[in-house]
C-alpha cells in the first residue's frame, strides 16, 4: 500500500490548477460532489498510491475498495520497476545505438552510428535507399524521430548537413510494415506494444500487448490511439482508446481511415510475442521491459525496448470490463515484490 508520507508528497507536489480541472472533469462525468471527490482522491493517494490522474484515467470513482486495490497506480508502478530493473543496464535500452547492436538479431534493418561512422560510410548508406528513419540517441517516445526521403535533398552534402546539424545519433532502414497495419494507418509504423515480465524463476512472460494506431498526419504512433490484442488469435479486443489517456476518447473505427478496429486481424502475433520472450532474457538484469515491435510482411521486428512501462494504457475502463487492474497478474509472476 502507499507510504503514510505518499498524500503529503501528492500534496507537496501537485498541481492544484490541474488537480482543480481534474475534479471538474470527474463531476461532469459521473455526477458526484466536487467536494466528496477531492476528499476520496487524497483517500487513493494514501490507500492505494493513485494520483489524481490515477483517479480520473481508470475511474476509481466507480471503482470498490476490492476493485480498486487491484490496480498498478503511479506509486506502485514506480516501485515495480525499480524493483524489477537494474539501472546500472539502463544504457542499453535508453541509447539507440547500443540497443540496436546488442540487439541486432531481433531489430531486422540495417542501421549506422552517425558519432563513429565516417562521412564516405553516411554518403554509402544512403545511396542504396530511398528514406532513412532518424534517431536521436536518449530519447524516448518517438520525440525527435524524423523519416528523411532522401531525393528530398539537393545533393548529399545537403542531406549530411541536416543529419549533423540535427545532432542525430542514428540513421536506420524505414520499416515498411505489413499491408494489414498500413490499411489501418499508413503514414506511421503502427507498432505493438508488448510488455514482458521475468518472474521470480527466472522465465519471461508476456502480460500485455496493444496495437498501436497512428493517425491524424502523424509519422509515429505515439500518443494516438491504442488498443488490446488477443496474444493468442492476434484479434485486436476492443475499441481504441485516445493515447492521451486523460481524454478517455474511444474510437469502434479509426478516425482517418475508417477502418472498424473491434475484432481486426493481426498478422505474426505469435511470432511476436514469440520474439519478445526471447529478447527478454538478452538483459535479465532488466525484468520489465515494454517492447515496441513492427509488424512486415516478412514477420515482426523490434523497434526500441523500454526499460521505464507507462502504467496507464493497460488498465483503462473500456479496456477492463471486469473492472481489474493489473496488479494480480504482476503479483501472481513476482510475488517477491512487495509493494
Amino acid at each position: 500500500m502507499a507510504d503514510k508520507g505518499y498524500i503529503f508528497k501528492v500534496l507537496a507536489h501537485a498541481s492544484f490548477g490541474k488537480m482543480k480541472n481534474v475534479i471538474k472533469a470527474v463531476h461532469k462525468k459521473s455526477g458526484k460532489n466536487s467536494i466528496s471527490i477531492f476528499f476520496d482522491m487524497l483517500w487513493c493517494a494514501k490507500r492505494y498510491g493513485a494520483g489524481y490522474y490515477d483517479y480520473q484515467i481508470f475511474a476509481f470513482y466507480n471503482l470498490n475498495k476490492e476493485q480498486r486495490k487491484t490496480f498498478v497506480t503511479r506509486l506502485i508502478s514506480k516501485k515495480f520497476n525499480t524493483y524489477m530493473n537494474d539501472p546500472e543496464y539502463d544504457h542499453l535500452f535508453n541509447n539507440k545505438d547500443e540497443f540496436n547492436v546488442l540487439f541486432k538479431d531481433y531489430i531486422g534493418r540495417g542501421f549506422l552510428e552517425l558519432e563513429k561512422a565516417t562521412k564516405d560510410e553516411v554518403k554509402d548508406f544512403v545511396s542504396t535507399r530511398e528514406y532513412i528513419f532518424c534517431k536521436m540517441k536518449d530519447l524516448e517516445c518517438g520525440h525527435g524521430c524524423e523519416r528523411l526521403k532522401i531525393s528530398d535533398f539537393a545533393d548529399f552534402e545537403a542531406l549530411y548537413d541536416y543529419l549533423t546539424d540535427k545532432k542525430f545519433c542514428t540513421i536506420e532502414d524505414n520499416i515498411v510494415q505489413h499491408p494489414a497495419l498500413s490499411k489501418l494507418y499508413s503514414n506511421a509504423v503502427n507498432s505493438l506494444r508488448i510488455i514482458t515480465i521475468i518472474d521470480d524463476n527466472n522465465v519471461p512472460h508476456c502480460v500485455y500487448l496493444v496495437q498501436k494506431m497512428g493517425c491524424g498526419g502523424s509519422i509515429i504512433d505515439n500518443n494516438c490511439l491504442f488498443s488490446p490484442v488477443d496474444p493468442e488469435t492476434g484479434v485486436i479486443k476492443y475499441p481504441a482508446h485516445s493515447g492521451d489517456t486523460t481524454k478517455g476518447i474511444v474510437y469502434n473505427e479509426h478516425p482517418d481511415t475508417k477502418v472498424h478496429i473491434q475484432g481486426y486481424q493481426l498478422p505474426f502475433i505469435k511470432e511476436a510475442v514469440d520474439m519478445c520472450l526471447k529478447a527478454a532474457m538478452v538483459v535479465p538484469q532488466v525484468r520489465y521491459v515494454g517492447w515496441d515491435v513492427a509488424l512486415t510482411e516478412n514477420g515482426p521486428v523490434i523497434i526500441e525496448g523500454n526499460n521505464y512501462c507507462a502504467h496507464d494504457f493497460w488498465q483503462l475502463p473500456p479496456h477492463t470490463p471486469d473492472k481489474i487492474g493489473m496488479l494480480p497478474t504482476i503479483t501472481k509472476l513476482v510475488p517477491s515484490f512487495k509493494y
